[in-house]
């Protein structure tokens, strides 16, 4: 039996959760073979883990402001750094990345190298800091550190548009799930992922987001390497195939020598066009200058995200919060690390005629007549067309979204169908905790930021926390009706994400740290015009526009980020410098020890 705090049990807790999800699995396994519909099987995984998440939501429900926006900062580093590998591990991560190498080969790493190296960024320059520093949001630390309302307002808004940006992208992923487990169309499948989302988010605030996360990270690892390992195993690659798959990369460079690799595919298909700016020759500079750029901007952009910072303010102690960082980069790396093997064998198992899975090469109406073909196609997110008549399905004759890769692949390989819905859950998992973050810190933000310190600040925590809820809902349902309109991809949208963060909140988060002379018209003047510079860039890019040196849409924070710091150095030398209290308090956020700055109701 489980005795004395929550907290105290946390091993033994999810130790049991782990338990019965492992058992869940086998039981889908057990109904299979007996004959259950693969269909009845992908909604019973759906429902059950969306079931499980929204049960921890109601069990953490609360009133106080302080579990509402900060979990009560008693999360302990392991499982803060669990639930941050969930934050993490979105739907770009699971669902979207190994497509995104499927089809773009090693331009797509640089997405890996960038989220990646942004957590040193984090470690080192920011976490330890603003924990330290004691806020509840990044707004907060903006308003507090350089003074005034205008400041928090800047803040707001390049974070209200950064999360909801990047939660159009999660709410797409889980509209993907829901539409091929449950069979429904996309555009009502965004709304039943929206359901789940709002379930675990809107009545515990982060103490509730914060279990949830720990628990879907579970389910995601789970179902991620779980076919990665099997079709490993089954092609002869050893039941650990990150360090053997190289064999596996030639075989896909022969066969794709030998099938040829046209374009004919999207321009049949212009609705499934995936972004081919990363599809460069590796020897070219251009290709070299454009993986640097956009892991550049993936790396600030992490350091910049508000719903990742917030993370860091829910631990106990800064120790902690240093702490946390390692934990998260080591959860973050179990997926990381596995998602090109992924992207490999998937594709291997598509092109290799002599894999009992290979379509490439085979008869037209065999492949027509595929179950999984089928059923992807009847939902928008894959297509074939025997455009030269030879009745043979070639190469440029078959295209799937890159976001349904991950999804398809046991069904390509042909494996159990319980792996396809565990999968599903995994990715509905790691959609979903990313979205309860973001819902939550658009929410935060906009309630606490903006409602609580500048329009009214005498409101109670009641009021508070009811604008919060309230905001959830409306944010979501407007995420979701974007998502629905399918303006980019997924990786598009998060690409889109980092770089408003990175070109409006970067810098000013960086100097507010480490240069206690810049003053709060510097900040504004780096927010305002790093933002507006960066969205300017978008919109010329984006609308037709000729990039300059190679900057498209997916990198526009390079065009921001330099506005913001030359603007936010120019103007801070050209006014007043902050008084000394400002300064001394700077000076005490850098010192890792001691009690946070702040009180936990500033």
């Amino acid at each position: 039996m489980i005795e004395g705090k929550f907290v105290d049990n946390l091993p033994k807790v999810y130790g049991l959760y782990t338990g019965g999800f492992i058992a869940f699995i086998l039981l889908m396994a057990i109904l299979e073979q007996m004959g259950v519909s693969a269909e009845t099987i992908g909604i019973l995984f759906v429902l059950f883990t969306i079931f499980i998440y929204a049960a921890i939501g109601w069990l953490s429900r609360t009133m106080q402001v302080s579990a509402y926006y900060v979990a009560g900062r008693e999360v302990p580093a392991l499982f803060n750094g669990m639930a941050t590998g969930a934050d993490w591990m979105s739907g770009a991560s699971f669902v979207a990345l190994a497509g995104g190498v499927y089809f773009g080969g090693h331009g797509y790493l640089a997405f890996v190298v960038g989220w990646t190296g942004g957590y040193v960024l984090v470690a080192s320059l920011m976490a330890p800091y603003l924990r330290k520093f004691g806020c509840y949001t990044v707004p907060d630390f903006i308003g507090t550190r350089y003074g005034g309302n205008l400041a928090r307002f800047c803040a707001v808004i390049v974070l209200v548009v950064a999360s909801f940006t990047y939660v159009t992208a999660q709410i797409n992923a889980t509209g993907t799930i829901a539409s091929r487990a449950l069979e429904i169309p996309f555009e009502v499948g965004v709304w039943f992922g929206l359901l789940g989302i709002l379930l675990c988010s809107m009545l515990g605030g982060m103490r509730a987001v914060t279990w949830t996360q720990v628990a879907q990270y579970i389910v995601l690892i789970i179902a991620y390497l779980t076919p990665v390992i099997w079709m490993s195993n089954k092609q002869g690659f050893g039941l650990i195939p990150h360090f053997s798959y190289g064999d596996a990369v030639a075989r896909i460079a022969e066969l794709e020598t030998v099938h040829g690799v046209g374009t004919a595919a999207t321009e049949s298909f212009p609705r499934l066009k995936i972004l081919t700016t990363l599809h460069n020759d590796p020897g070219t500079g251009m290709a070299a200058w454009k993986f640097v750029t956009l892991a550049f901007c993936m790396m600030t952009g992490t350091a910049s995200l508000p719903h990742i910072l917030m993370r860091y303010f829910t631990t106990p102690t800064v120790n902690a919060a240093r702490k946390s960082v390692a934990w998260s980069l080591f959860f973050i790396f179990l997926l990381y690390f596995t998602a090109p093997a992924l992207a490999t064998l998937t594709k291997l198992q598509v092109l290799d005629p002599n894999l009992a899975t290979g379509i490439i090469g085979k008869a037209f109406a065999d492949v027509q007549a595929l179950d999984w073909v089928q059923k992807w196609s009847s939902v928008g997110f894959l297509a074939i067309s025997d455009s030269n008549g030879d009745g043979l399905l070639q190469i440029n004759e078959f295209f799937m979204r890159p976001d349904i890769v991950v999804l398809a692949t046991p069904e390509i390989a042909g494996l159990p169908y319980v792996i396809s819905g565990l999968v599903a859950a995994g990715g509905m998992a790691a959609a979903m905790s990313t979205a309860d973050g973001l819902l939550l810190a658009i929410a935060n933000a906009l309630s606490h930021d903006l409602y609580y310190k500048i329009i009214d600040p005498k409101a109670d925590s009641r009021v508070r926390l009811i604008v919060a809820r309230v905001l959830l809902i409306v944010i979501g349902a407007a995420g979701a009706g974007v998502a629905s309109l399918k303006l980019t991809g997924i990786l598009g949208a998060v690409a889109w994400a980092f770089c408003f963060a990175a070109s409006g909140l970067f810098f000013p988060l960086v100097l507010g740290v480490w240069w206690k002379r810049a003053t709060r018209q510097g900040a504004i003047a780096g927010m305002a015009g790093g933002f507006l510079a960066g969205t300017f860039y978008l919109y010329y890019v984006y609308t037709g526009g000729t990039p300059i040196l190679g900057i498209d849409h997916l990198r526009f924070g390079i065009v921001g980020m330099p506005v913001s710091l030359i603007l936010m150095i120019v103007v801070s030398l050209m006014t007043p410098e902050p008084d000394a209290e400002t300064q001394d308090m700077i000076d005490r956020t850098r010192i890792p020890t001691g009690k946070p700055i702040l009180s936990e109701e500033h």
